[in-house]
């Protein structure tokens, strides 16, 4: 794949085309259907990712609550700060019921109406898996006659299978990432700091119109999949493991590139090369109908045969080979032994089965792969070689 050019990124950029008001309106619809197939008469979002991908609705979290309630049948409806009412109203695409609470006021008592009003005086509500220990507790100590049960069974197909616009939202942050690594590599240079590369890559990132974070790591420290609390500076022969994301419309990249600052030794080259071949193993497992744990075994098996691991073992493989992602960067459903979900259209999720060798380095490639219609598709095309980070 030829990466687009810097002009064409941010034309492409200014061209984004945001998740619709009809799309989230279908949204609504499924979500209801799926709650009356799991008997629930309401369900219950706060302020994150659940909610703006339900409303559109972007709002940080805090101690003053504000809420939704999807019925299963009838208009959303929202619990507000009174004071923050405007800002809401500045929002809403989807509902316009908003019942606003004031500071000595308890913000339970108004979402216990508002399951009232969506017909749920005694039913069964369920509650979005984010949703802080806290305001369940206030709600339910307000509305001691509902049942509160998991969400899960509407939030998670709703969001793990994604839509053409969620996928072309992806493929934008995606292609954005990658172009701000090609940017910022030409700067490596002996003695910079972690902390100096990741300032030029999230320039980048913003450079292009999106908002990004990366993690490198130098040295010995890349053996650690996560890296090392220290500062390290980068120096001739050294591997650099680079781990980012930027987000466009809230859609998340999820890029890794690991690459020498010089000249690779054989060895480097051996172990990056076991890495690719894992890598691919993992997307050419990622067939249509098979459970997702083959991709984790398939990437594995390669690792293994190669006299590393078994299992998590190090040297080899310590953890799941990806992970889903959305408008989380790890959301549903992991790439891990166990899951037997049946790999569909829609779902997205990370190929990265990173081989670590304590003591010496490691080396992570990760590209997000798509369900299409037809089997597996890269949103980044990996990487051709340790000297080549991008094709």
């Amino acid at each position: 794949m030829t990466m687009p050019t810097f002009e064409q990124l941010t034309s492409m950029v200014e061209d984004v085309q945001p998740i619709t008001a009809v799309e989230r309106q279908q949204r609504i619809a499924q979500a209801q259907e799926l709650m009356a197939r799991a008997g629930l008469d309401a369900i219950y979002l706060e302020a994150g990712p659940a909610l703006r991908y339900f409303t559109g609705v972007q709002w940080g979290l805090s101690e003053r609550l504000l809420g939704a309630v999807i019925p299963a049948c009838g208009e959303v409806s929202y619990a507000c700060p009174g004071f923050e009412g405007e800002r809401l109203h500045e929002q809403l695409t989807i509902g316009e019921r908003i019942l606003l609470w004031e500071e000595h006021e308890s913000p339970y008592r108004l979402m216990a109406q508002l399951l009232r009003e969506s017909g749920t005086a005694a039913g069964a509500v369920g509650v979005e898996e984010a949703v802080r220990r806290f305001v369940f507790d206030g709600i339910r100590r307000e509305a001691p006659a509902l049942t509160f049960v998991s969400a899960d069974a509407v939030t998670i197909p709703c969001r793990a299978y994604k839509s053409a616009a969620e996928i072309a939202l992806l493929q934008h942050a995606n292609d954005i990432t990658a172009a701000a690594y090609q940017a910022s590599i030409p700067h490596l240079c002996e003695g910079l700091t972690q902390r100096e590369f990741r300032d030029i890559t999230v320039a980048a990132h913003r450079a292009l119109g999106a908002e990004g974070a990366i993690w490198p790591v130098f040295g010995a420290s890349t053996a650690y999949p996560h890296g090392s609390i220290a500062e390290t500076q980068l120096h001739e022969g050294d591997m650099i493991v680079m781990d980012g994301s930027c987000t466009v419309d809230g859609y998340y990249s999820d890029i890794s590139r690991s690459l020498v600052f010089g000249q690779p030794t054989q060895r480097m080259r051996d172990i990056w090369e076991l890495e690719r071949a894992a890598q691919q193993a993992a997307f050419m497992a990622a067939q249509l109908g098979a459970p997702m744990e083959s991709v984790d075994a398939a990437a594995r098996q390669v690792i293994v045969n190669a006299g590393l691991g078994p299992g998590y073992a190090v040297p080899g493989l310590p953890h799941r080979t990806g992970h889903g992602v959305g408008l989380e960067i790890h959301e549903w459903h992991n790439v891990v032994q166990g899951n037997t979900t049946p790999l569909s259209p829609g779902l997205c999720f990370s190929d990265e089965p990173m081989i670590c060798l304590y003591g010496e380095f490691g080396i992570r490639l990760e590209d997000c792969i798509y369900m299409s219609d037809d089997g597996p598709r890269f949103f980044s095309q990996p990487s051709p070689a340790i000297d080549r980070p991008f094709a």
